[in-house]
């Protein structure tokens, strides 16, 4: 699942990531109302994590924009204020929901949850491609004989590879959805964990392998 986080207080834009991607969510993070709306016309998300007092363009305004686009991508509003006025004018412009700052992690994991059930997502328990299988649950990748325990990292790329096993994953597409948009990681940071993929596919005798395609980047093949 993918969420847009809007914030510009940094620290506390990084801690929301932090904690959603422990729970398996992939984040992206921008930091102005511009930089969101243009993310959001070029992008699909699952939910948008929308701080109220932004630069360039205010909550206010994305989230007005956006309805206006026809855009029904469930919106979580943030703010420091704690005025039902401002509550009641988010909710009234198309927000769905609305959290006060500062908040427990729980809180905001149980109201993602919320908002993400009313959108009618359906919670699939393993993703599967050829002989192999990936138990969304517990992390395991396995084939009818043997099975193989994955790290983080390596369970994200395989997630995303084996949603779409026809696609072409470029080395900036893996390291925008597994290591976020503000990581430092490198190309080379790709290419461990491929290998350690592909490792472990042999290990597994699978009929599936992660393909290279020259200059253009990698897919799975059977």
């Amino acid at each position: 699942m993918q969420i847009l986080i809007v914030e510009d207080e940094k620290n506390l834009a990084a801690s929301i990531s932090r904690i959603l991607k422990k729970h398996s969510y992939q984040t992206t993070i921008v930091y102005d109302g511009q930089e969101a709306l243009d993310y959001l016309e070029l992008s699909r998300f699952d939910l948008v994590i929308l701080d109220l007092m932004l630069p360039k363009r205010s909550g206010y305004e994305v989230l007005q924009e956006i309805r206006q686009r026809k855009d029904e991508t469930p919106v979580l509003m943030l703010s420091a204020k704690d005025e039902v006025e401002d509550k009641v004018k988010g909710l009234d412009l198309g927000a769905d929901d609305y959290m006060t700052k500062p908040f427990a992690p729980a809180e905001l994991l149980a109201r993602i949850k919320v908002l993400t059930r009313r959108k009618g997502e359906v919670v699939l328990q393993e993703l599967c491609y050829g002989d192999l299988s990936l138990d969304l649950q517990n992390g395991n990748l396995k084939t009818k004989e043997k099975n193989v325990h994955l790290g983080y990292k390596e369970f994200e790329i395989m997630k995303r590879f084996l949603k779409e096993p026809l696609r072409i994953f470029s080395k900036e597409d893996l390291l925008h959805f597994v290591w976020g948009m503000d990581s430092e990681a490198l190309d080379n940071n790709v290419e461990v964990y491929i290998s350690f993929l592909r490792k472990k596919l042999a290990f597994l005798d699978s009929n599936v392998k992660i393909q290279t395609l020259r200059k253009r980047g990698y897919r799975l093949e059977q």
